[in-house]
This record gives structure tokens, sequence and C-alpha cells, in this order.
């Protein structure tokens, strides 16, 4: 097989990521009595949408009824997605990555792929090294596990990840292909369809070294380009180059709570208040900010307000953002209208790393009050963690609050914030 170098004679390399079971893993991190437990994501859904391994040991697989696995296997832990929960997981996974890979293009919301080139001499780690340190920093700050596969181009280094799994870390040199394509279906090589797959078998071609064995002439005849640049890969030679890419779609965070009509601008206030703190508090648990702002308002014939609102500096705390979020319900707030819902929506969430590195470039340091907000918050958060997450509050947001305050009839001021007893 080939072995590309080059222009300065080190092999390139292009590392795979892929997060194990994600769905079901980032439920056992966030509640640990899931681990080591069968655990089905997909109840509102009613299929299997993702399975912890515990649960393929079991012979639970994706796409089979809810119904049927509550049959078989009635152990089982079925639980409903949290789509915003798994895109944060892994916009902080992206995030973990980016520190050590800075060219990664995000392929799906639980797969990446990163060039390594030139990073073993910049970071002075073998590429096994690199690999190594991405599973140990994402095990230790969100308590999931992922399989790494490295090698010469993407085709191979998706191979490799799915060679050892979960918690792998495979290495494919050029010298090496072979011994990894010989037993692998041509059907599971990517890019390789269930069609195309049965033309490879009507032509001889059963395993992925067949295919990558087989002549150019051959492919070109029987095959589409799209196969042709699947063969250069298999063979080691580049065609699908890591481009950055980021997945937008996965950078907000949205609360809302319903509750009775009402006309009430100071309930509404509190709802939209209290939403705002829901919010931000689960950004700075991922290490987020954002950069804008939605506020919403539905009244009783279910008719909804919005407003975007775009911030000066990206921000999760509520003293920075709940003024201008106030100004923005005075626009979208109708006089003689009930409304039955209040939402806020943190948009175009950047990690705090990011944010950090824009300030470098643009040599910024970051106020005395940027690190007064982020050191109060962080005791904020500390206390609500520990007592309950309305412990602390913003005075606007106690009619929303239902625990007693701390003495009859009175409540602890600490700044703007409110403290009620958990």
């Amino acid at each position: 097989m080939p072995y590309p170098l080059n222009i300065y004679g080190f092999p390139q390399a292009i590392l795979h990521l892929d997060a194990n079971a994600f769905f079901a893993s980032v439920e056992q991190a966030v509640n640990p009595e899931l681990k080591g437990k069968p655990v089905v994501v997909g109840k509102e859904r009613g299929i299997v949408t993702a399975v912890s391994y515990e649960g393929k040991a079991l012979g639970i697989k994706r796409g089979m009824t809810i119904v049927e696995v509550q049959k078989k296997f009635p152990k089982t832990i079925i639980l409903e997605s949290d789509y915003e929960r798994y895109s944060l997981f892994s916009l902080k996974m992206f995030d973990i990555l980016k520190k050590i890979c800075p060219v990664v293009e995000e392929y799906s919301i639980d797969e990446a792929f990163a060039d390594l080139q030139g990073l073993r001499g910049y970071l002075h780690l073998s590429y096994e090294e690199i690999g190594s340190k991405i599973k140990e920093d994402i095990k230790s700050t969100l308590g999931i596990t992922v399989s790494i596969g490295i090698s010469l181009t993407k085709v191979l280094a998706k191979i490799a990840s799915n060679h050892r799994k979960p918690d792998g870390l495979t290495l494919i040199s050029g010298r090496e292909i072979h011994h990894y394509l010989k037993d692998l279906p041509v059907s599971e090589v990517w890019g390789i369809g269930p069609q195309r797959a049965a033309l490879c078998e009507k032509l001889g071609i059963y395993s992925a070294l067949d295919l990558a064995s087989a002549s150019e002439e051959f492919i070109k005849r029987h095959f589409p380009k799209p196969v042709y640049e699947i063969w250069l890969e298999l063979r080691g030679i580049q065609v699908y180059p890591v481009v950055p890419f980021t997945k937008d779609k996965y950078k907000s965070i949205s609360k809302a709570l319903s509750f009775h009509p009402t006309q009430d601008i100071e309930f509404l206030l509190a709802q939209l208040s209290f939403n705002l703190e829901r919010a931000c508090f689960k950004a700075r648990q991922y290490g987020l900010l954002a950069k804008g702002v939605i506020i919403f308002i539905k009244d009783e014939e279910f008719q909804t307000q919005s407003l975007e609102i775009k911030l000066s500096h990206p921000s999760a705390y509520p003293k920075e953002i709940l003024p201008l979020l106030k100004e923005g319900m005075d626009l979208i707030y109708r006089e003689g209208i009930k409304f039955r819902q209040v939402g806020v929506i943190l948009t175009d969430l950047i990690s705090e790393s990011e944010r950090a590195t824009q300030l470098h470039l643009f040599r910024v340091n970051p106020s005395s009050t940027d690190k007064d907000l982020k050191s109060l918050y962080r005791a904020v958060d500390k206390i609500n963690i520990k007592y309950g997450r309305t412990t602390l509050v913003h005075g606007v947001s106690l009619p929303v609050t239902k625990e007693k305050p701390l003495k009859k009839g009175s409540s602890l001021r600490i700044p703007f914030l409110s403290v009620r007893l958990s």
C-alpha cells in the first residue's frame, strides 16, 4: 500500500472521534445511578433511538419498538430523549477536541474528524498520545467515553475508530492497512451502502481489502466516481480533507414554563427572569456563553410574540442580560391580553475558552466586572447545586419560586439576589 508523505516528510494523519452510545452515555453521566444498567432512549417516539452497551449486550438494538423492549427486557430503563442536553455535551466534547486539534470538522452530534498533521512536533506528543489525551480529557470532564481512530485518510480513520469499541484507540499506519481491511466486510466501509455492497459482491469483492486491491482500471470500469474516491482512501491516498465546520443547529438553550393565563406583567417578568436563570445556569454548567437571546410569550389563543436580542458581548450572567429582556418584554407585551407561557432561548453559544481566545487575539483583557460576575455566579451555582436550584434567585424571580423564605415574611438579599430555603 502507498504511504503518502507531506512536503516535510511527515505522514499525514486524520483522527476520527466517535462517542460511544452517545445519548445513553450522556444519560448515565448525568445520573450515575444508571451506570452499569441497560438504558434505552426514545420513549417519546416509541422506538429505540439509542441504547447503552449494557443494553446492547442483552440484544437490544436501535429501531426496536419500546413495547418490544419492555416485554423482552423488563429491567431496562427507558428514557425520553433530551436533545438539548445531548447538544450541550456535544458542544463541550468538540470544545475539548479543538483545544488540542485546531482543525476540526463536526461530522454529526457525536462524531468529528480532526487534522493532526504538524501537531506531533507542536504538542511534543505522538499520535497515540494525542488520541489518549483527548480521550482522557473528555472522560474526566464529561464522564463519557469515546473511541478514536487515527490513520492516513478519513475512510481509514473511521475504520480504525470502529475497530475497538467502546473506549478504544486504534492507529492504522500505511504499512498496516491490509491487516485491518482483510476481515472487514465491504458493506461496512464508510460510503458503501447496501446497493453498492451488493454490486461489489456480484463482482467478487467481499472485503474492504478486496476493494482496495482491485486495479484502478477495474474500479473505474464498474463503479461511479464516489467508489473510486473510497478506493483511493482505502489505499491511503487522501481525497476527503478535514473541513472545519460547526453545526449551528446544536447551539441554543431554551427554557419555558406554562401557567394559568394572566395579564399580570410583574408575574410575566418573574417567569421571564426565572427562565433566564435556568437557561444561564445550564450554559454555565457546560462552560458556554450566549451571543444572543430570544424571548417569547404565548397568549391564551396560542399566538406567539417573540423578539431577538443581540448581546454586546457573550454572557451567561442574568444580571447583565435581564435588563435587556425587561426592555424587550415592554415591546412584545400587549395590554388586555392574557398570556399562558413565557420563554427564553440563549442563542449562538460559544465556549468560555473560545471567548478567551477571541479576547487574546484582539489583545483585550477581561474587565474586572467580567471577573467579578464569574466569581459571583460560581459561588451562586455552588450553593444552588448543593441546596437546590432556587436557593439563590434574582429578586424579580421570587413570585415563581415555591419555597418559603428563610424567615417568615422576608427574604435575604445578596446585592441583586434573593435567598430562599430549599
